[in-house]
């Protein structure tokens, strides 16, 4: 059945097919049944990438996580009402998981200045008409990124806030059979867009140029966007977290590379490799670094098994050694689904109360990190794989190639 599907979304020129629609209307339901199970009757929220999980609606993603632009009102039992950018609900028109659109009430700075209050006051008036018309009075309402102004007048008229996040984290964290097949496409597509890069990874070529191939092969694939520019090379691969920048990457040196990657039908991507650049042979501490982090990621993903407590998890990780430690990755693994989602796993500190509480369940996907860098060297060595966890064990949805020159046998 995947595999079927799979052929049908290859070619599919839009996200109108009737697979995409039964994709929508099974999260949407996924959605209003967590909704239930916590007693929340209905949620108001803003943050663009739960929005286009509870009804595919997308519009100007980048520009809505950074201003409160359109919104939607979802009732667990009634209507859903999309408050879109003004001039945009054609865009969403026809959309089986939505009952009705509406222009929305700019409620920040940007969209209203001074006139934030009253606008913060008309915002209110509306969504309390349709909430005390399908919920009724003193009703619990959650909610995420709204303007403090906002969120107050929605008090005043008598409504109980809460967060919405304990909804839709709890709902993107596990994945239907359903999203499967455009999760692994969305993979393939990535991995395609990756090849490009690594085609114009060349001595004498900048770090953005070769970066910048990758990002228009993930376009060009119908993905959205890159969420980070982690690209780097020679010493500038230590410490992690530098940005793909001007550099010229000379023969010889490392690079590493991290997907980030928002890609097909808005499904996150996110594997890290790291590479021998130009046609030298890589020096044995090149190789003893990759060594490691191969080693690392390795024993790491056998132990995502479903059941797992994350504490356990960390208890059994990987043992890096005392030198590469102050500078190894924040966390052993994060949750991914249209972004960076729960959970993040982290290490666990001598001496201190591990501080998540949870396991892992089939249907996450979890990303395993390996970072292992060098003070004496200045260079480090970035891997990842994303992990689907089954019943049976977790199943790699990466299978980019790892660099054989660097896992060669020290000479």
């Amino acid at each position: 059945m995947i595999d079927e599907i799979l052929v049908e979304i290859a070619d599919e020129p839009s996200h109108r097919s009737p697979a995409a629609f039964e994709l929508l209307l099974a999260r949407q339901a996924r959605v209003k049944s967590v909704m239930k199970e916590q007693s929340i009757p209905v949620i108001c929220i803003t943050h663009p990438i739960n929005v286009q999980y509870a009804t595919g609606a997308r519009n100007m993603t980048v520009f809505s996580l950074m201003n409160t632009s359109r919104y939607l009102l979802m009732f667990a039992e009634g209507p859903t009402i999309l408050f879109d950018f003004w001039g945009c609900s054609h865009l969403s028109e026809g959309l089986p998981t939505i009952d009705e659109i509406r222009v929305a009430t700019g409620v920040s700075y940007v969209a209203a200045g001074l006139g934030l209050e009253s606008q913060a006051v008309k915002w209110a008036d509306e969504i309390a008409s349709y909430i005390l018309e399908h919920v009724g009075e003193g009703a619990i309402v959650g909610v995420d990124r709204f303007h403090f102004a906002a969120l107050d007048a929605l008090r005043e008229r008598g409504f109980n806030i809460t967060d919405s996040d304990q909804v839709m984290a709890k709902t993107r964290s596990i994945k239907m059979s359903i999203e499967m097949p455009y999760i692994k496409e969305a993979m393939l597509r990535t991995e395609k867009a990756t090849e490009e890069l690594c085609l114009s990874l060349e001595a004498g070529a900048l770090e953005v140029e070769v970066w910048a191939e990758f990002y228009r092969g993930l376009i060009a694939r119908e993905g959205e966007y890159i969420s980070t520019r982690l690209l780097q090379s020679g010493q500038r691969t230590f410490p992690y977290f530098q940005e793909a920048g001007p550099k010229r990457i000379e023969n010889g040196e490392l690079l590493c590379f991290d997907t980030d990657a928002i890609g097909y039908h808005g499904y996150a991507v996110d594997f890290s490799r790291t590479f021998l650049c130009g046609t030298d042979r890589a020096a044995d501490q090149q190789k003893h670094l990759y060594r490691l982090a191969y080693d690392q990621l390795n024993h790491n993903v056998d132990l995502f098994q479903p059941g797992a407590e994350f504490e356990e998890i960390a208890d059994k990780a990987w043992p890096i050694p005392e030198e590469h430690r102050p500078y190894s990755y924040y966390c052993l693994a994060h949750g991914l689904g249209m972004s960076g989602e729960y959970p993040n796993i982290p290490h666990k500190q001598p001496g201190v109360p591990y501080p998540l509480k949870g396991r892992l369940e089939p249907g996450m996907i979890v990303c395993a990190e390996s970072y292992v860098g060098s003070a004496t060297s200045q260079e480090g060595v970035k891997l990842e794989d994303q992990l689907l966890i089954t019943e049976n064990g977790p199943e790699r949805l990466s299978h980019f190639p790892f660099d054989d020159r660097l896992l060669m046998k020290h000479l």
